[in-house]
């Protein structure tokens, strides 16, 4: 590849570096474009703009490709637990076992939440969304955890990380419990972290809850399969928001508002609204796919099938599939809504209009039907995302405050009016 670009701009040239990255993904560095000729680019949605240069996650959508730095996404599902691929993505390398006990402890030892955060929770309406009483409990924690005396900057930061990833499914289920009207349950630091969510989760005090060991690989499976994703929506916000130089506390709880949005982390509640309207109709599912191959005229899309970023096949939704079938076999969950979604996926799979267009189904589609086996309400679904993204955003932020990015800042193309005449109120 040539090491730079010509561009002739009203008669005149100007030259651009070009880079290519490890994975040979290359681009045109613009960032002197604007000083050099006087315009900038228009790029709606930064679909083909390059924010940042990152060592954190390597995406291919049309090959199908996604790596944890430099892991296949494959291999970390199978193998690894959450807390590993955690480790991973905030520090760039698999913990020792020596790292990993100590990395792992430390989360154990701050999963208990300041009392008077629990003030706070009464201030909220019964039935507020947790989506956002978790940003906004995120967010109180900068007032909670604004400094750490007598500590190394470094020191701050993995504290305030390990509080994030330790804190935050304890904020989650009370944010549950709460709604339904149930005692707040606290976490159980005998507990690994995937069970002691689940027991925080669903256990009541009139009686024990058995942890199944089939729902916590289940979970660990789409935690990793979620944990980052590289520059999208949400991930992308905490970047910008910490390019200020804001709190880590406040660029997560960004982060979260970000992913709350139907067209990032709430696809997949939709999945199963779709799904249960389906089945309010009658539950005839061929019906259903006639209209979506017929979406110009009955106006009805197919929620959870494709993606915007994999043009082949999500390599994310291969794993999940396995992991959504073992789940409906060994639990032996009877449920309308799912026999609905087996149809739709088998007519996705086999019917030669979603085939030719490759609207396979996505992550979304089965990290749905998931969480509604494994007894998840629907608006907790975008909550069990943002903890399993949780450890992607707070490598990103992190990254971005080591390599010192300077504050983002888009530009824009003004369409508004020109200048105008002020006219005095008393003359208008």
């Amino acid at each position: 590849m040539a090491n730079s670009a010509e561009l002739t701009v009203d008669g005149k040239s100007y030259s651009f570096p070009t880079l290519e990255g490890t994975e040979h993904e290359k681009a045109f560095d613009i960032s002197s474009l604007r000083d050099q000729t006087g315009y900038v680019t228009l790029d709606r949605g930064y679909k083909n703009t390059g924010a940042t240069k990152s060592a954190i996650t390597f995406l291919d959508g049309e090959e199908g490709i996604l790596q944890y730095r430099g892991y296949a996404i494959e291999d970390l599902a199978a193998k690894a637990s959450f807390l590993e691929v955690a480790y991973l993505l905030i520090y760039g390398e698999l913990p020792t076992k020596e790292q990993y006990a100590v990395f792992e402890t430390a989360i154990r030892r701050h999963t208990l939440v300041n009392e008077d955060m629990r003030k706070i929770f009464d201030g909220f309406p019964v039935k507020a969304h947790p989506m956002g009483v978790l940003s906004s409990l995120v967010s109180a924690m900068s007032a909670f955890y604004s400094d750490i005396e007598g500590s190394s900057e470094e020191d701050k930061t993995d504290l305030h990380i390990i509080r994030l990833l330790a804190k935050l499914p304890t904020i989650a289920t009370w944010s549950y419990k709460r709604s339904l009207g149930h005692p707040m349950n606290y976490p159980k630091n005998q507990l690994d972290y995937i069970p002691n969510f689940l027991n925080m989760m669903f256990s009541l005090p009139v009686e024990d809850y058995k942890i199944d060991p089939v729902v916590v690989e289940a979970l660990n499976v789409l935690l990793i399969l979620h944990a980052d994703h590289e520059q999208n929506c949400s991930t992308s916000t905490v970047r910008l928001v910490g390019s200020s130089q804001a709190n880590i506390y406040s660029s997560i709880s960004a982060g979260i508002s970000a992913l709350w949005g139907p067209l990032h982390g709430g696809a997949n509640q939709e999945v199963i609204e779709m799904l249960e309207a389906i089945r309010a109709d009658g539950g005839d599912v061929s019906k259903y796919v006639d209209m979506a191959k017929n979406a110009k005229t009955t106006g009805f899309r197919l929620f959870g099938f494709g993606h915007r970023v994999y043009k082949n096949f999500d390599p994310r939704a291969k794993i999940i599939k396995k992991a959504a079938d073992d789940v409906l076999s060994k639990l032996g969950v009877n449920d309308p809504v799912l026999e609905i979604a087996k149809g739709l996926e088998e007519a996705a799979l086999h019917d030669d209009y979603f085939i030719s267009r490759k609207l396979y189904p996505n992550v979304d589609f089965y990290s749905g039907i998931i969480y509604r086996a494994l007894g998840i309400p629907t608006n907790m679904f975008t909550v069990m995302f943002a903890i399993g993204r949780l450890p992607g955003w707070i490598a990103q932020w992190k990254e971005m405050r080591e390599q010192k990015e300077p504050i983002g800042r888009p530009r824009q193309i003004y369409t508004g009016a020109t200048l105008r005449e002020f006219t005095p109120l008393s003359k208008r």
